[in-house]
């Protein structure tokens, strides 16, 4: 893994509960596909407040440029972090028991006018898109990511093309 803790970290996870893990562990996985140094955390909006305001607060000057939150059921970890810093937030609704993470998803999404949190959806799928999201924002000034992520994206084609292949083969063949 491409996991730092040594200050190098250019995108930052932080999650509510280290329970979390196992379900935005794919946010991870995208980042470091292609090769961005990131920090994995996990602080309570709700539980250390203080913790959360310093992480914020001094993430930039430790040169992150992206802060991931994840968080479930009163998901509000990813608008207190907004709310200490102007980096830009992406909130990954962790997926709960309660209409497969309405709670969470509402909680991060809903944020008042002014402290922005771009959110993805709950579930594996969502966690996924929140690293690939950071991954495109900082392909912006970044031409060697560009040219990773459009890579990405045309073998992305082929494997559509390979399992339609497939697929006509079987339905062929039946």
């Amino acid at each position: 893994m491409t996991v730092t803790n040594d200050g190098q970290a250019t995108v930052a996870i932080v999650m509510g509960s280290d329970s979390d893990w196992v379900k935005i562990k794919s946010a991870a996985s995208a980042l470091q596909e292609f090769g961005i140094p990131f920090e994995v955390r996990v602080m309570s909006a709700h539980r250390t407040p203080e913790l959360v305001e310093d992480f914020a607060t001094g993430a930039s000057q430790r040169g992150v440029k992206i802060i991931i939150c994840a968080a479930g059921g009163a998901a509000h970890l990813a608008g207190v972090v907004a709310s200490h810093t102007t980096l830009p937030i992406i909130g990954i609704p962790v997926q709960t028991d309660f209409a497969g993470g309405l709670d969470s998803l509402l909680s991060t999404v809903q944020m008042p006018g002014d402290i922005p949190v771009a959110t993805v959806g709950t579930g594996t799928g969502g966690a996924r898109n929140a690293g690939l999201l950071a991954v495109q924002m900082l392909a912006i000034s970044d031409t060697q990511l560009q040219k990773k992520l459009k890579d990405f994206r045309a073998s992305l084609v082929q494997k559509i093309v390979s399992k339609n292949e497939k697929l006509q083969e079987l339905i062929n063949n039946s």
